[in-house]
């Protein structure tokens, strides 16, 4: 049942940002974004080179009360005006979903509000309809920490996966490149910064997959390229300047860059075979946060004749916003959940098709 007044609180807690949201979702209008709260954890796992699950589910359980709290103040709303609560119940670290799925239950079952498990991928897939309006279907590219996937999007439950990463994410293999050069993390802000002042071309780093048909991507290999190279420069020089650093990361970055125009050109193809009215490139997650990234994707989507659309910075990184809207979108479609809502670490968004990183005990990984 679609909610009268249309307001949608939103909790985020996958990985290692605590978030709450309030949007404003009315048919035929765009969505408000009233509010939106993120506390991040960096400081946390700064000692540990990358995010420990167990210090971010405690960190989520400590904070999620004060991201609602905040959220609701800066909507200038109380909890008794909200409609309807949207959560992230998976994809992502079990113990960091599982905190923001019990903390909506709880407001849930206590408000006698509708309660809407999202999956955080459709949250980010979801975010240019939220922004820009955008229409069905149009053609997404999901690059973030964890995930990197080319999908058709046509529904708020239908999305079409044309290809994705079979190793390491691309967000994944910034972090594991600032690592190598003793940058600090997240790694993805630091490597372009320092990519800035650097030489592109100084480092003839593969670009994997290219040479195969299909939209499929894999940067195990070129973080590994990366790791050579500057084991090779130690044992010649006996350490790195910040000119090697920069040079590192500038001909890194072109050639995740190159990889990702490359294969999403092949993925447009595909895409236009079913005709889009208004044929649109979106791009969403943290990696689509990368200014070069972007431009670069901008201007394949110009020579294509595509409309291009990169959310604002601050709904490309996790948020609890996407979250809000995703659910709001579903609860037009008829989705509410209860009590039985359970946390998923892994939840693919195409589950018809095999898994691209192979399936266990808790299912297929993507």
């Amino acid at each position: 049942m679609v909610a009268s007044g249309g307001l949608y609180l939103g909790l985020e807690s996958s990985c290692d940002d605590s978030a709450a949201a309030i949007v404003q979702v009315l048919p035929g209008q765009k969505a408000k974004v009233l509010s939106s709260v993120v506390i991040g954890q960096s400081v946390l796992h700064k000692e540990f080179g990358g995010v420990v699950p167990e210090v971010a589910a405690r960190a989520h359980a400590e904070r999620m009360d004060i991201c609602v709290t905040d959220a609701l103040a800066q909507a200038e709303k109380t909890l008794k005006d909200v409609d309807v609560i949207g959560v992230t119940s998976g994809p992502g670290l079990i113990g960091g979903v599982l905190s923001g799925v019990m903390s909506a239950k709880g407001l849930a079952l206590g408000l006698g509000k509708p309660l809407i498990g999202v999956n955080h991928l459709a949250g980010h897939a979801l975010t240019p309809r939220m922004t820009d309006q955008v229409g069905y279907p149009y053609l997404m590219l999901l690059a973030s920490g964890g995930h990197c996937q080319f999908l058709i999007v046509k529904s708020a439950q239908e999305f079409h996966r044309l290809g994705g990463t079979i190793d390491d994410a691309p967000g994944e293999a910034f972090d594991k490149v600032a690592r190598l050069l003793g940058l600090q993390q997240p790694g993805g802000p630091e490597v372009e910064k320092k990519a800035q002042g650097g030489d592109p071309n100084r480092f003839p780093f593969p670009r994997p997959l290219l040479d195969r048909p299909g939209c499929d991507l894999s940067f195990s290999g070129l973080k590994t390229a990366v790791l050579r190279a500057r084991d090779s420069m130690l044992e010649d020089q006996g350490g790195l300047y910040d000119q090697d650093r920069s040079d590192f990361c500038a001909s890194f970055q072109t050639a995740v860059a190159d990889v990702l125009v490359e294969k999403s050109g092949r993925a447009v193809e595909q895409y236009l075979r079913l005709n889009p009215h208004n044929p649109t490139l979106a791009v969403a997650g943290g990696v689509a946060a990368n200014s070069e990234i972007r431009r670069r994707l901008k201007q394949l989507a110009a020579d294509l004749n595509l409309t291009f659309v990169a959310p604002p910075l601050k709904f490309c990184t996790d948020n609890a916003a996407m979250i809000a809207y995703a659910a709001a979108e579903l609860d037009q479609l008829g989705v509410c959940h209860d009590m039985t809502l359970s946390a998923r670490p892994r939840w693919p968004l195409d589950e018809k098709q095999s898994a691209l990183l192979g399936s266990g005990k808790k299912g297929a990984k993507a």
